[in-house]
């Protein structure tokens, strides 16, 4: 069973505003076991939690969430690809609400995915970094999590292609 954390502990203490809203999980209600790992994405409480394997890692990060109910899909999801420095293409649906937004951002500081992205089996859907931290902690996406590029940066590491996650 994972430690309870101090919100000191959470994310180095960037999240104190937020520390009601994290509370302490276990992984079993909502996997049958560990296999590759688990990620479990909270946006009702906006965090995202993280157990290796082993059953012994555990971590968990404050996230940015989907803007509404239209954009948010919930369910069980795995990673199928890991990358460093993404390029990000606007879904359709977006370019369509956003016609001035370009239809390609390069790798690079102002890309919306940030440092690393984690790509999830359902279609334009990511866990993410971002550069603009005021979007953590709030409802700021377009339907992917986000966290801090250094956050992503720590949670990519650990996570291998076939990890299973669940957005509830």
């Amino acid at each position: 069973m994972p430690a309870v954390l101090r919100a000191e502990e959470i994310s180095g203490g960037r999240a104190k505003r937020n520390a009601s809203a994290f509370r302490t999980y276990d992984w079993r209600p909502y996997f049958s076991d560990l296999r590759n790992g688990a990620i479990l994405a909270d946006t009702t409480n906006r965090a995202v939690f993280f157990w290796a394997e082993d059953g012994t890692t555990t971590r968990v990060y404050p996230s940015s969430v989907p803007l509404s109910e239209e954009l948010t899909r919930l369910g069980r999801t795995r990673v199928i690809k890991k990358v460093v420095g993404p390029s990000w293409r606007p879904t359709p649906s977006m370019l369509k609400r956003n016609p001035d937004w370009p239809t390609y951002w390069p790798p690079g500081p102002d890309n919306p995915l940030g440092t690393h992205a984690l790509y999830l089996s359902w279609q334009y859907y990511r866990v993410h970094g971002t550069g603009d931290t005021r979007k953590i902690g709030r409802k700021s996406s377009n339907g992917c999590i986000g966290l801090y590029n250094e956050d992503i940066a720590e949670l990519f590491s650990m996570t291998k292609v076939g990890t299973q996650v669940l957005l509830i």
